[in-house]
């Protein structure tokens, strides 16, 4: 038993007549009228009584119907569930950030319209640093993630970046430097530099650090920091001064002030990494957002 073999059963039960039904299949009629006697034979018992002026369902035929609908209507659902599944419609979606990118705005706003537009996906979160996420997305333990570089695009990754913040100097409430509009490396030349390095001993503060010693600041590592918002509760503890991602004004504990740090370079880039080959239709749409 094929589902054609319901879909005719149907047509046929609902206009109660062969010639009828077959016109509205776009068939002929005698082939449909052989479909419904095999289909009969199938089932084991006859579904119509045959009248002069066309056909009517007996009690196995009214009960063969209710099932038959409902077998259609069910097959039909997992036609649409399958094609709203490969538009990336509904599923889940494992998104990884880093913990600056909750602060800034494009991050935000951006999962904020994948919500609006895909709201039968649903979205689980997984927070870490960039290299971890990094890995996690190598290895398809999620599916994509916010992450500053740097870091290699080998292996089908793919990087879009969303947002070039400009740095300011975290300092202690009270600091004398706090009284300025703007800070140069060469103001923080006594300063202790609270750090937020990566293992591999590359990212954004060992940029930071290159471009002070190019203008001639050899900085002071005091004390080195897991993430971004450890480093500003230690300048608030009064440990050092870091400087960090101007989105990160967004965190203010009580005892830290920010001040523009008057660098061109570097700058804090904040983008999102995906497996691009064989990536699914949630990651695509996202993408799709990311890129505008």
């Amino acid at each position: 038993m094929e589902l054609r073999h319901l879909r005719y059963f149907v047509a046929t039960a609902e206009a109660q007549h062969f010639t009828r039904a077959a016109e509205q299949l776009g068939m002929a009629q005698p082939p449909l009228s052989q479909q419904i006697r095999q289909l009969e034979q199938e089932v084991g018992t006859p579904l119509f009584d045959r009248t002069g002026r066309g056909v009517a369902l007996n009690d196995a035929g009214r009960a063969f119907l209710a099932c038959a609908q409902d077998i259609l209507q069910r097959a039909q659902a997992a036609v649409l569930a399958a094609q709203r599944a490969a538009r990336g419609e509904v599923g889940e979606l494992t998104l990884g950030f880093t913990e600056s990118a909750s602060f800034n705005g494009v991050v935000t706003e951006l999962i904020r319209q994948y919500r609006l537009q895909y709201p039968d996906v649903e979205m689980t979160l997984s927070q870490g640093d960039s290299e971890t996420l990094v890995a996690q997305l190598r290895s398809g333990a999620i599916d994509a993630a916010f992450v500053r570089p740097p870091f290699a695009l080998d292996g089908g990754l793919a990087f879009i970046p969303l947002a070039q913040e400009p740095l300011v100097v975290a300092l202690p409430l009270g600091h004398p430097l706090a009284r300025r509009k703007r800070l140069a490396p060469a103001d923080l030349e006594r300063e202790r530099f609270i750090l937020y390095s990566r293992k591999s001993g590359y990212g954004l503060s060992a940029d930071i650090m290159a471009a002070c010693r190019q203008h001639g600041l050899s900085p002071l590592i005091g004390q080195r920091a897991p993430q971004l918002s450890s480093a500003v509760n230690l300048v608030a503890a009064g440990m050092g001064v870091a400087i960090v991602p101007a989105s990160l004004r967004h965190l203010r504990p009580d005892g830290v002030v920010y001040r523009p740090f008057a660098l061109e370079w570097p700058r804090a880039v904040l983008g999102l990494a995906v497996r691009e080959p064989g990536a699914g239709g949630r990651v695509r749409n996202l993408l799709a957002l990311a890129r505008g």
